[in-house]
């Protein structure tokens, strides 16, 4: 590495490089921040701008008046419901496009033109159609999300390698088979990605989703924090949906590398100089640590589960509380953990000994 690493085109950066990088950039937004927001006449009005100390205060506000958590989760069950839709109806339709050549020249260009809909303006057609409540709200983040992610899944179709598709004609594989073990795993490791990015469209419409027959939601809050010209409630809002995008971003990166690995295997060995990575005792402990939480977490979920049928603790419903007519998407994303767990635990300890 030279000695201007910090400015060479595409350097390599190191974890810990990364790490410290990363800190440094906050500290610094964080000091211009304050630079243009202190003192009694700051050079951005505090009514534009609020100081960081104000934003902070607001989080107690918004805790104490607006019941925060109850309004986060109601935001995350009308995106997790987004999530799910976009993605079935996209896999379905996207390999129904970009296999069959008669469906591909009926509906190819319609799918090109679709990516140009400004959302905003087809709002009052879902309220049309499905109403002015939770149903309307999810159809419209998951077609935000839908019109996007469709012509990318036909576009991953059309880069499977046909070496992989002479192979397995030649091995005599019929269509059926040839979508299950060529073109499916091909288009969905790829489409990982693009998933992991496409998603954070739908909370970039939230507001409009959840200002249609108030409900609650985090898109609610800044609303009436506009109205009420309360800066920094705004600010506190943004603050939470960046930390929930982290996550997110965080989690699917972890389930990325869970499902496809040899994705990360390719990266570092066409990667100069850098090695293919042992397993580490480190890796070893965090993978048992994100196991083990896994089924803590399914633990609780089935004990709330429990007690939305049979009531137990004192006619309180967490779930219902938390996500209230969104809580099917719960119950399907759990669901889903709670078969990939039990799929792995018949593969370790039953298919392993036949």
């Amino acid at each position: 590495m030279s000695s201007n690493w910090l400015f060479d085109l595409r350097g390599p950066l190191s974890k810990a490089q990364t790490r410290w990088l990363m800190v440094a950039g906050i500290i610094f937004f964080i000091l211009v921040w304050m630079l243009l927001s202190s003192g009694e006449q700051p050079i951005i009005d505090k009514s534009k701008l609020p100081h960081p100390q104000r934003v902070l205060k607001a989080f107690g506000d918004l805790y104490h008046d607006n019941e925060l958590f109850k309004n986060i989760f109601r935001s995350i069950g009308l995106n997790l419901g987004g999530y799910i839709k976009a993605i079935l109806y996209g896999l379905f339709i996207g390999f129904a496009i970009g296999l069959v050549p008669m469906l591909r020249g009926m509906f190819q260009k319609l799918v090109d033109a679709v990516r140009f809909l400004p959302l905003t303006a087809v709002t009052g057609l879902f309220i049309l159609w499905f109403g002015i409540y939770a149903e309307a709200k999810i159809n419209f983040l998951a077609f935000g999300i839908f019109i996007y992610l469709l012509p990318v899944v036909i576009q991953r179709i059309d880069e499977v390698d046909d070496v992989y598709l002479k192979t397995v004609q030649t091995l005599g594989a019929s269509y059926w088979q040839t979508i299950k073990t060529v073109y499916w795993p091909s288009v969905v490791s790829r489409l990982s990605d693009d998933i992991r990015i496409l998603t954070a469209i739908s909370w970039t419409y939230i507001i409009v989703a959840e200002t249609s027959a108030d409900q609650g939601g985090v898109g609610s809050l800044i609303y009436a924090a506009q109205r009420l010209n309360r800066v920094d409630k705004i600010f506190a809002l943004l603050v939470i949906i960046m930390g929930i995008g982290v996550i997110q971003d965080r989690v699917f990166t972890y389930l990325d590398r869970k499902f496809f690995p040899f994705k990360y295997q390719l990266k570092d060995n066409y990667n100069p100089g850098i090695q293919l990575k042992s397993v580490s005792l480190i890796d070893i402990v965090v993978d048992f640590i994100i196991n083990i939480m896994t089924w803590i977490l399914l633990g609780i979920y089935v004990l709330l589960l429990i007690n939305e049928f049979f009531p137990f603790m004192g006619g309180v419903k967490p779930l219902e509380y938390m996500f209230g007519d969104t809580l099917w998407t719960v119950h399907t994303a759990f669901g889903i953990i709670l078969l990939y767990q039990i799929i792995q635990l018949y593969n370790k300890y039953f298919r392993s000994k036949t």
